[in-house]
């Protein structure tokens, strides 16, 4: 078959969020009636990948069944890697990480000179809780320049959400490959292997890794049955394989924010045949149908999620992904910017291409935001003069040519010490409020207020 590294622009994709799929690359491949006969076409082996524990309810039930020219198993020892990488954290401790209130900007990471792959160029930037304990959540950002070279990664740790944001990934995976597009997400869960190429040289993104839990679409309550992220949108590889044979190929595992690694003789990418609902799938973002405001007031950011990972609290999530989109804002009498806020979950941000509608300078493409629990944020001082000065006359305003999100995660994000040091910190992101000044009017003595608020009344009559 043909190497992964050729760039197709023809891929052909399954349609649909949360669906069973079968998905065969030479006819006759998938078993017919059962998933582990004693002999498979073709002479495959049968194998399940499973995302849940084989007893979760079938709602929450995740696996899939892989039918491979050779089993996964066909490895040498795991050892750590040498050298190792020392920029990937899955459990954060004071140790390791540390927990600041301030506000904290990082401007855009430079894509290196020397050469670098998705591997090494991944580094987490801040995050909660333990892949260990299966529950919390980590902040990665990766710069590339090259693509990997007889090689694969996969992540024990947990499900990958992949946000591009300069350079298109070319992803193979177990199930097939996805192309994936700045402005475009992919999913790559627990587990999966998966090899990154890039067809334009330097890319830029962010990654965000969630323990113990998966992404699922969020509940619409009163919005009804449609809106937001369809799930016909979303797409899941149609299955591809290598049979060749790979002498040297190295499996590099994610195991505890360390990595291992371990040699095979072949691609890991010879599932000829395969079925199920644990898969990888990308996202197009510009699909996303926005819901907004029509009379007053400015919604919650809740409004606009694309994907959640649900804790046991209900409406409580280990982490939303949330887009701000292009769309119209027509509210009245209102101050339509994100409105000033403190809150008890943590925000991190990122932004895709554009500028962002709070923000008028400093946060830039590539470039990316913490705002921690109860952390105050809010528009810049030229945002909110700009907005006031305006005023009630503001007609209809489409906001446009734009592609923000935001990871929002119950969990409080310790930060990593090479994030706190980067020389891409902004350490005047707090300047960005000092020209805040006060608007009050209601200056003066008790006497001479009431004075005033008289005068408004008689005025009024």
């Amino acid at each position: 078959m043909e190497n992964h590294q050729d760039f197709p622009d023809d891929l052909s994709y399954q349609s649909g969020y949360g669906n069973s799929f079968s998905s065969e690359a030479l006819p006759g491949a998938l078993p017919p009636a059962q998933n582990s006969p004693l002999l498979c076409p073709y002479g495959l082996y049968a194998e399940q990948i499973s995302g849940t524990s084989f007893t979760s309810p079938r709602m929450l039930n995740l696996r899939s069944w892989l039918y491979r020219i050779k089993p996964s198993v066909t490895h040498e020892p795991f050892k750590p890697r040498v050298p190792s990488h020392g920029k990937l954290v899955s459990e954060f401790n004071d140790s390791n990480s540390s927990a600041t209130p301030t506000q904290l900007r990082w401007k855009p990471v430079e894509i290196p000179d020397s050469p670098i792959d998705f591997i090494d160029g991944l580094f987490t930037v801040c995050g909660a809780g333990s892949s260990f304990l299966r529950h919390g959540f980590a902040i990665h950002m990766y710069t590339a320049n090259k693509s990997m070279e007889n090689s694969a990664f996969c992540s024990a740790d947990g499900d990958f959400l992949v946000v591009t944001q300069k350079g298109r990934l070319w992803i193979t995976t177990e199930c097939g490959r996805l192309q994936l597009s700045p402005g475009e997400i992919a999913i790559l869960p627990q587990g999966f292997r998966f090899a990154v190429d890039l067809p334009d040289g330097p890319s830029r993104g962010y990654v965000a890794e969630i323990f113990g839990s998966h992404f699922q679409l969020p509940d619409l309550g009163p919005i009804g049955a449609n809106g937001l992220a369809a799930p016909r949108d979303f797409l899941a590889p149609t299955a591809w394989f290598e049979e060749s044979h790979r002498p040297g190929y190295t499996i590099v595992q994610k195991f505890g924010g360390e990595l291992f690694t371990a040699k095979q003789d072949f691609s890991p990418f010879n599932v000829v045949a395969w079925h199920g609902n644990y898969v990888p799938f990308k996202y197009e973002l510009s699909k996303f149908c926005p819901y907004n405001t029509v009379l007053i007031d400015h919604s919650d950011p809740s409004i606009n999620t694309v994907l959640t990972a649900p804790t046991e609290k209900p409406g409580v999530a280990l982490l939303d992904f949330v887009i701000f989109p292009p769309r119209w804002l027509v509210a009245e009498h209102t101050f339509r910017p994100p409105y000033y806020h403190r809150n008890c979950m943590s925000e991190f941000m990122g932004l895709i291409y554009g500028g962002y509608e709070a923000k008028a300078d400093g946060f830039l493409p590539g470039g990316s935001s913490l705002h921690s629990c109860m952390t105050p944020h809010g528009p810049d001082t030229k945002t909110y003069e700009a907005t006031v000065a305006r005023g009630n006359e503001a007609g209809p305003f489409r906001i446009k040519d734009t592609m923000a999100f935001m990871f929002e995660s119950c969990l409080i994000p310790r930060v990593c010490p090479w994030a706190l040091e980067s020389p891409f910190m902004d350490h005047d992101y707090y300047q960005c409020w000092i020209g805040l000044r006060s608007h009050f009017t209601g200056g003066g003595t008790n006497a001479e207020r009431k004075d005033i608020h008289e005068g408004h009344g008689k005025a009024e009559k």
